[in-house]
């Protein structure tokens, strides 16, 4: 292993815990981290760091220092709409409201608060050290990853306009592996998901005359198991792919036949083929079954979509190399492609550069080896450990931004 030019002191590492602390403990919901993005902003201003706000609640920082490379980091900043099991003395008792007003508990369910956390360290680092590099770092730090939002709305905001252009994009994300440890994949590294509301319209009855009606329970539940036959039969078996409907609504007393159902279909794939093969198969097999039933045509509504998450093979080579002479060689390991999705890719992919992103582990060996099942992502136990996660991601940051841009 060797030493990163800059040194991450105890002091500074005791000022990032106090942050997560306080990150944890005060999440807020997609496109509404207001107070998050005043804090990351005030804490970039107080570095000497340009800034400006961009798509609603993401937040830009510039910092340049002399002739040299340009690149991007980024961090997401929104929580999750969950009620916090972890027990942690830091835990969150936020609420929000959702789009349609329902107030819901709030929760960093998915680690970004170690994202904000270790990149405002980043910063710090690096503003304060301008004798180890030269060139341009962009620091962003993006609302509303979970919701595929956010990046889209940074990017409509002029954000490759507004900020200098990088050569390369770097991002990373907490997940539930040995702490200390960082895993990345060559190629593709996400899914791309496809989330759809589909609305099924029938001819609603007296639960006793079913002859006078056209079922919209029926129609949806055909619908639904000729949908999941589209993996199993229609795709290659060779190329991943996920089909899941997690909801189905429809009627309001068990002796009335309603008029209309109302389900959801969350698709993930790698392939872009794939990708459009599976989404035509929905549609061709909904539309379908509504005509065999004589029922009006279905609704079919896009949710949200994300996008490729790719990392350049030659970057995601070099990268690795440089982490494991930082972290040690057993630290840094290769991983598979993960069937979850990232808006992520998208901020590289709109100017035409390369990205890699990677997963730094937040469990301690007690966690991952108890025999109960590990908190992952988007659970209510998911609180990583602050060591020595923290430090690895300011560590694995670091280390790619140096890459690139020290001296």
């Amino acid at each position: 292993m060797t030493d990163l030019p800059i040194a991450l002191t105890d002091e500074l590492r005791t000022k990032m815990h106090d942050l997560y602390r306080y990150l944890h403990a005060n999440p807020e919901l997609s496109m509404q981290e207001h107070k998050t993005a005043e804090l990351i902003q005030s804490s970039l201003v107080a570095l000497g760091i340009d800034t400006f706000v961009c798509g609603g609640t993401g937040v830009v920082g510039v910092l340049t220092n002399g002739e040299g490379p340009t690149v991007a980091f980024r961090a997401d900043s929104d929580g999750l709409p969950i009620a916090e099991d972890t027990g942690v003395d830091y835990a969150s008792t936020a609420t929000g409201q959702l789009d349609d007003g329902t107030e819901v508990p709030v929760m960093h369910g998915c680690g970004h608060d170690t994202h904000v956390a270790t990149l405002l360290t980043v910063a710090e680092l690096l503003a304060g050290a301008r004798e180890a590099w030269a060139g341009t770092i962009v620091f962003l730090f993006q609302p509303g990853e979970e919701t595929a939002a956010g990046a889209k709305a940074m990017i409509e905001d002029g954000l490759w306009d507004r900020a200098p252009k990088p050569e390369i994009v770097f991002g990373q994300h907490v997940g539930p592996m040995l702490a200390g440890t960082v895993h990345v994949t060559s190629g593709d590294a996400m899914a791309m998901a496809d989330s759809l509301k589909v609305t099924v319209y029938g001819q609603g009855s007296h639960g006793s005359q079913p002859q006078d009606s056209i079922d919209p329970i029926i129609q949806g539940v055909n619908m639904i198991n000729r949908i999941q036959t589209i993996v199993s039969r229609e795709v290659h078996p060779l190329k991943p792919a996920v089909v899941t409907v997690a909801t189905f609504h429809a009627g309001l007393k068990e002796n009335i036949i309603a008029d209309r159902a109302e389900f959801t279909i969350n698709v993930r794939t790698l392939d872009p083929e794939v990708r459009e093969q599976v989404n035509a198969a929905l549609r061709r097999i909904i539309y379908a079954e509504a005509d065999a039933s004589g029922a009006p045509k279905p609704l079919i509504e896009e949710l949200y979509t994300f996008p490729r998450n790719y990392n350049d093979p030659d970057a995601t080579a070099d990268l690795v190399a440089e982490l494991r002479k930082v972290l040690g060689e057993n630290n840094v390991t290769p991983s598979s492609p993960m069937m979850g999705s990232e808006d992520f890719g998208l901020l590289a992919e709109v100017i035409g550069v390369p990205s890699v992103f990677w997963m730094f582990g937040g469990h301690t060996t007690d966690t991952l080896e108890s025999g109960k099942p590990v908190p992952v992502n988007h659970s209510p136990f998911f609180a990583p450990v602050a060591e020595p996660t923290l430090s690895t991601g300011v560590q694995a940051a670091m280390t790619a931004i140096l890459s690139k841009v020290g001296i």
